[in-house]
């Protein structure tokens, strides 16, 4: 790419924010990861209750980038060929000679809501694992590849108990990271009760394009990030691990820590966040600012930290502090 080309996809992401701005109210840490995740080539499992327009995001995030769009409802009846496809038995009217043709199920698209994915029992959730780490689906032994960019986007409600499935943790390492969507300040409700009970409608304009996404993917790996926080990051990991880890909250409340895939992750993140920042070099703060999203799912706590009621953003808050450059 030349230094135009870099420098147009760069105003491009100032413009998309404003575009998905029009319908999300508020939300800037979250969109700020969604787009993270997105530039950084990875997956992105949205969490909040019912109502804080998590839906609504990938849904006007589809329409300001341009890309194919699907949306998949789990269900418990939900079966693995609803998501990824089917062979069809299709005969040629000219010679009689049939033969099976692969249908593609909604998978197949650029952009894809997994919308409540937790409604699903483990075998219809575990059909998406192939997808999302390799790229690709295999069917009766022949693989299919899914589009470029491919970029998955589930949501779960955290407050339901009966009808769920929890994701197991393998698949939850899958996704790149794990964001918390929280109620919105009191202004900003006001402002969405203000402009979704008229009669105006925003209308969303596209901003980038497939190919656009695919270059600013490039783009986000060739942002620099030095020794010292490299260090940092693999100190950081490794320090996630109760059987080595010198950090007591850790060692007295850690049941497993994060892999390799982790620092991976981190390191990612904070170079697509300095690119949405204009900065062509990653810092300790957009290390800090993305541990918890990167760090939260892949952290497992043991009963003592249930029972004093600690999460894992706690964990990740004492890993910060006890890990330094």
């Amino acid at each position: 790419m030349t230094e135009q080309d870099v420098t147009r996809l760069l105003q491009k992401i100032p413009q998309l924010k404003q575009e998905i701005g029009k319908v999300i109210v508020g939300q800037q840490q979250v969109l700020d990861e969604v787009l993270v995740a997105l530039l950084a080539g990875g997956h992105a499992l949205l969490e909040g209750v019912p109502g804080l327009a998590k839906t609504l995001l990938v849904r006007t995030l589809a329409q300001a980038t341009d890309l194919p769009f699907r949306r998949i409802q789990f269900t418990p009846d939900l079966m693995p060929t609803d998501i990824l496809g089917t062979e069809i038995l299709e005969e040629d009217h000219g010679t009689g000679h049939r033969s099976f043709k692969f249908n593609e199920g909604p998978i197949f698209a650029s952009l894809v809501l997994a919308d409540e994915i937790n409604r699903t029992p483990p075998k219809t959730q575990a059909a998406l694992l192939e997808a999302m780490q390799e790229g690709h689906v295999t069917y009766a032994g022949q693989e299919h590849a899914l589009p470029k960019p491919f970029f998955l986007l589930a949501t779960q409600n955290p407050i339901e108990q009966s009808g769920t499935y929890p994701l197991p943790e393998a698949q939850l390492d899958r996704f790149l990271l794990y964001i918390r969507i929280g109620y919105p300040t009191e202004q900003e409700e006001l402002a969405v009760l203000s402009g979704t009970t008229g009669t105006v409608r925003q209308q969303v304009q596209p901003v980038l394009g497939g190919e656009d996404v695919r270059q600013l993917q490039q783009l986000t790996r060739q942002v620099s990030i030095s020794t010292e926080l490299l260090s940092l990051v693999n100190r950081l990991v490794r320090a996630t691990r109760p059987a080595t880890s010198e950090v007591k909250f850790i060692r007295d409340y850690g049941r497993w820590g994060a892999g390799p895939r982790a620092g991976q992750a981190l390191i990612l993140c904070a170079k697509a966040r300095a690119l949405i920042h204009g900065r062509f070099a990653a810092t300790l703060e957009d290390l800090q600012t993305l541990a918890p999203a990167v760090l939260r799912h892949r952290v497992l706590l043991n009963f003592n930290a249930e029972a004093e009621n600690l999460t894992t953003d706690d964990a990740v808050r004492e890993l910060l502090k006890a890990v330094s450059l």
